[in-house]
């Protein structure tokens, strides 16, 4: 419920996802005015039954418009008036497309409009979402945790299309701020793996591990290492880091704590969830099985580049120079869990 006025107003491309929508309740929440993009404005109805679905009451400071990250139109209108912006919007997804640029156009493309029509309205700072695969799956010294200071090289070998459009996207960002950003601040958020709870029963595509645990379709769980942190934490950090001088000009991961291996999450929601799905398997599929599948199977295609990656990442900065305190990763995961079985899925 808000309690207070903000005289503020914050932009936040793309409402109606996952991180967008939590992003806007929390603004809501604290009293802020609120755009929201959306490609077309038949999704304004599901963003305000997500926010409801809140908690919220009170859509008085939410306003809506129509525009697309591959297109020109209306980005000039959409950052009009705004102070700040929450650049989230990015295309998604753990399929693998037919050409990586089908990703990797509009994020890059998209980022550095929604800078330029920040920089001509003279917003204050843009905050983008970016994520862990902009930052970790170059790094291969083990004995060291990962840090903001680390990047991705985009070449990577097996680097998927979706985190080579993240990295290229957040470069790009902030090679325009160096060359053309004129009084514009940017700071950038790196989320690693985010759960939490949905809003919707559009489910983010993150889910989809964790469905197949739940609902038993997953028969044999590969030896995958993830970073997790909970979507309300990471919409907790995107406004900390809009508001706080000491967030101008850096980036921070967003992981709760320490990484979990597929199989320990299986685990988990056995011993929390088993007794009402009862389909959980906790059996281990080796790494060559995996590969030797994904010659022949998309799916299996897609989670080779994620095996035997090295994930341990640190939060100190986002927890030192932003208070930000996020979650454990049992409630992340539960909660994720808990909006599968709400909205039917298991």
């Amino acid at each position: 419920m808000t309690t207070t006025t903000n005289q503020k107003t914050v932009l936040v491309t793309g409402g109606s996802g996952f991180v967008g929508i939590h992003c806007i309740l929390q603004l809501l929440q604290q009293g802020y005015s609120v755009k929201t993009t959306v490609r077309s404005l038949n999704r304004k109805n599901t963003v305000l039954t997500r926010l409801e679905n809140g908690g919220l009451t009170d859509f008085s400071q939410l306003g809506f418009i129509e525009a697309d990250l591959t297109e020109d139109a209306n980005w000039d209108h959409a950052v009009a008036g705004c102070d700040f912006v929450l650049h989230v919007a990015s295309p998604i997804g753990l399929s693998i497309p037919k050409d990586e640029n089908d990703m990797i156009r509009p994020a890059v493309d998209g980022t550095r409009r929604v800078l330029r029509a920040a920089r001509d309205a003279g917003v204050k700072r843009v905050v983008m979402t970016s994520n862990f695969g902009a930052v970790g799956y170059s790094h291969t010294d083990t004995t060291q945790v990962i840090t903001e200071e680390s990047w991705t090289n985009p070449n990577e070998p097996g680097l998927s299309a979706y985190n080579k459009s993240k990295v290229l996207a957040e470069r790009a960002a902030w090679d325009f701020l160096k060359t053309e950003g004129g009084k514009l601040e940017l700071t950038v958020i790196n989320p690693v793996g985010i759960f939490g709870p949905s809003l919707g029963p559009e489910l983010s595509s993150g889910f989809e591990l964790l469905k197949q645990i739940l609902d038993g379709s997953m028969k044999r769980v590969p030896n995958m290492t993830l970073g997790l942190v909970d979507v309300r934490d990471v919409a907790d950090l995107h406004i900390r880091a809009m508001t706080s001088p000491a967030g101008n000009g850096q980036r921070f991961l967003a992981i709760a704590g320490e990484t979990m291996t597929l199989p320990d999450i299986a685990q988990l929601m056995k011993d929390r969830l088993g007794n009402t799905l009862n389909h959980i398997s906790t059996k281990r599929i080796p790494d060559w099985v995996v590969r030797l599948a994904a010659l022949v199977n998309p799916t299996a295609r897609a989670l080779v580049p994620m095996l035997s990656r090295y994930r341990t990442a640190s939060n100190e900065k986002a927890r030192t120079l932003l208070g930000w305190k996020p979650r454990s990763n049992e409630e992340a995961l539960l909660a994720a869990a808990n909006s599968l079985i709400q909205f039917g899925y298991v």
